[in-house]
């Protein structure tokens, strides 16, 4: 006899993840700031914690000369100002001796060549059996250049007894047409399986605990449906500005570079249904399916259900800022917007006549992402009376925090003490950082290490990426169509938006949270 209770298997397999195996990392851009910003000082993270596994190598991509000492010098610097951890001397002298610079141009085929000798080398020397792990940092004009090489110099190709895998940063096409033929050509070079379409908020701890939270509880997902949920909001503000990526951003656009990929990824997670298991396909086709009950927001309707607004000149913090017209290298006439506010309806039977408001924008007066779930007020007697009418879900709210100070807050009505019955709001809060007692690892830290592992739970498959864009592109099609063009609305750098974004919601008898 045992008093040992009995483990559930699927528990055990989330407890433990097997070590991924030993391979070597291609960092194509590797002069970017995205390797030094995060990718070397996530792979340093995953170092220290001893989560790497052993021999594996990093080889940095890229147009630049440079030494191998100048290059791992130039990481060093990086790592020490961004990696979440102190840098530990002799851990550092150990895991920069398996880097290495590789200089050529993206569209020279005899460079991927020689990087195939040199990875063939570092299979002898390390010991990484033939894996291989593309990531593509490079600008997206390089994709298809890389990818066509990788396949044409025998990069692509698993090895007998190793595996060949890609992973593609955003922006993942600039529409359904592009990203369509993205997805042809990578398909011709690399399997689905074998591809990875990364997506960082994806990696961010509290949107991992989204399907926890509400799959592991039964306390909210018998409430999570239209009975019960009066509406959501997801906000993404930035304080910042364009940071000197106009040359990126004016091509992009708020809509384009946050709500295409990060805030719908956010979304079918909060409105996706359980999935028949934890594989990743499984949770995948749950997540398509919501992207294809989204109602598409015909081209009349834009102006109705989207607004559109552009940063001008304003404070932050008390500091004068510019606005976006005067940023570096954008046009003085700009159209492009940095902000968006949309209403969108999933129809489904879940979902039905539940109102979902999405908002993101630069230069807000305060930075962070989170998903508010505002329940249905109580009923009008008692402690309601005089409440009479009020229906904007704000007495319960569960707030998911995604960033920063990661967590769950759950807003409830309670009696203030004293004599008489007076309600005030209250608040429970759940911080990962003090509950856990230390700091949440770094997205992409989870994104590699998945990726090492084969796991594409968190990357996006190829039909939510089209998926999405039909969305988008029916907005965009409304906001450029001639004899229907959506206005651009301005608002002070330092303000929540323009104001039209505050009526889009108030129309409706509800109001924007505040972060």
């Amino acid at each position: 006899m045992t008093d040992k209770m009995p483990v559930n298997p699927l528990l055990e397999g989330l407890a433990s993840r097997a070590m991924p195996e030993p391979c070597s990392v291609v960092i194509f851009g590797a002069t970017g700031d995205l390797t030094h910003r995060k990718l070397v000082p996530a792979l340093y993270n995953l170092a220290a914690d001893g989560d790497l596994p052993p021999g594996l190598s990093l080889v940095g991509f890229a147009r630049r000369d440079k030494t191998d000492e100048v290059f791992r010098n130039e990481l060093e610097e990086a790592a020490r100002k961004y990696s979440r951890q102190a840098i530990n001397d002799e851990l550092w002298k150990n895991f920069a001796s398996a880097i290495c610079y590789h200089r050529s141009e993206f569209g020279e085929l005899e460079g991927y060549h020689l990087l195939r000798e040199r990875l063939h080398q570092l299979d002898k020397d390390r010991g990484t059996r033939g894996n291989r792990l593309y990531y593509l940092s490079a600008g997206p004009d390089q994709f298809e250049n890389i990818l066509t090489n990788l396949k044409d110099a025998g990069l692509a190709d698993t090895a007998a007894a190793g595996w060949a895998r890609v992973i593609v940063e955003k922006p993942f096409g600039t529409d359904l047409a592009t990203a369509r033929h993205l997805n042809e050509v990578v398909h011709k070079c690399f399997d689905e399986e074998c591809t990875f379409r990364i997506d960082h908020f994806l990696g961010k701890e509290t949107a991992q605990n989204i399907m926890v939270l509400r799959f592991a509880n039964s306390l909210f997902e018998h409430l999570w449906n239209e009975r019960y949920i009066d509406h959501v909001q997801i906000t993404a503000s930035e304080q910042l500005g364009i940071e000197n990526r106009a040359g990126y951003y004016e091509g992009a656009g708020a809509l384009r570079d946050m709500v295409q990929n990060h805030l719908l990824q956010l979304l079918t997670l909060i409105a996706m249904e359980p999935p028949t298991d934890l594989s990743a396909d499984s949770i995948r086709d749950e997540k398509v399916k919501v992207l294809r009950s989204m109602r598409r927001i015909a081209r009349q309707e834009v102006a109705r259900s989207v607004v559109r607004g552009q940063y001008g000149a304003g404070s932050i913090n008390g500091k004068a800022v510019g606005g976006y017209r005067e940023e570096k290298n954008v046009k003085p006439e700009s159209m492009t917007e940095t902000y968006v506010a949309l209403r969108l309806l999933v129809d489904n039977w879940r979902w039905a006549n539940v109102p979902f408001y999405i908002r993101v924008g630069k230069r807000l007066p305060k930075g962070g992402t989170e998903i508010g779930i505002h329940f249905r007020n109580a009923p009008d007697v008692l402690f309601n009376r005089d409440q009479s009418g009020l229906r904007d879900g704000s007495q319960n709210v569960l707030v998911i925090r995604i960033q920063p100070d990661e967590g769950v807050s759950l807003r409830m009505q309670s009696k203030v003490p004293g004599a008489s019955v007076r309600i005030q709001p209250v608040k429970m809060d759940f911080r990962y950082g003090t509950s856990f007692g230390k700091a949440s690892p770094e997205a992409y830290e989870r994104l590699l290490l998945d990726a090492m592992a084969g796991d594409a739970t968190l990357f996006a498959r190829r039909d939510e990426v089209e998926e999405a864009w039909k969305f988008i592109d029916d907005i965009e099609e409304g906001w450029h169509s001639e004899g229907n063009k959506s206005g651009l609305f301005f608002y002070p750098a330092g303000s929540w938006g323009p104001a039209e974004a505050d009526q889009l919601i108030e129309n409706d008898g509800r109001a924007w949270r505040r972060l």
